[in-house]
């Protein structure tokens, strides 16, 4: 999948093996270039995300930028500045070129990991349509209220689907079981706060490999971690 092929073009070659070391554990397929000059002489159209560095050789990363997208193959390949640059002006120089974000160095892996994951999702949900609601493998088909795990149609109730959907929308929100129970039961009558969790347990077995993600804070209530 083309979303998950990931260019790393800088010239710092330890930094380059890092990246690609640590997002390759992330299970992206990342492949490097050490100059603009070697990156545009490869096939650019296969990849979902650039991690672009500014300062390199003849061509710098925001001249590279300028032709990727003035090429109809390459202009709408999403773009991560990476840069010891961190002026304002840089920064704004960056975002009108189309940059989908931007990291200074020094950063940490972890950061790094976080904004290509962000980026990527944003480039998935944008592919999928405007109907849709993903996190990952999760895909809620709104109108038709069907929801696939890895393209694989997973059966739920009304009040299991408007669980998914309001974690998936609120990522890292902790909600009250009596906000929960407002919000997706609204006024029903009878309705136990045992109701919730036992909703949410359903919920977490049918979407698999992210129920782990769905955590209970104790006192407080539960999570959607992204």
């Amino acid at each position: 999948m083309a979303n998950n092929r990931i260019l790393v073009v800088d010239d710092e070659e330890d930094l380059c093996e890092i990246l690609q070391f640590n997002l390759e554990l992330e299970g992206y397929q990342v492949d490097v270039a050490h100059s603009a000059e070697e990156a545009l002489k490869m096939n650019l159209s296969v990849y979902g995300l650039l991690l672009l560095d500014v300062m390199m050789g003849e061509i710098s990363g925001f001249r590279m930028a300028q032709m990727l997208k003035l090429n109809p193959e390459t202009k709408n390949i999403p773009i991560i500045f990476i840069t010891a640059r961190d002026a304002e002006n840089d920064l704004v120089t960056g975002f009108n070129l189309g940059a989908d974000d931007y990291i200074s160095k020094p950063f940490s892996i972890k950061e790094v990991s976080l904004r290509v994951k962000a980026v990527v999702r944003r480039m998935r949900n944008s592919a999928v349509g405007g109907d849709t609601l993903t996190y990952e493998g999760i895909c809620m088909h709104l109108d038709s209220k069907i929801v696939t795990l890895n393209g694989v149609e997973v059966a739920f109730t009304k009040k299991e689907f408007e669980l998914l959907k309001l974690f998936i929308e609120n990522p890292n929100r902790v909600f009250s079981r009596e906000e929960i129970l407002k919000l997706v039961w609204h006024d029903d009558v009878c309705v136990l706060d045992r109701t919730v969790d036992v909703n949410i347990t359903r919920v977490r077995k049918k979407i698999g490999e992210y129920g782990a993600l769905l955590v209970s804070r104790q006192g407080y209530g539960y999570s959607f971690k992204s």
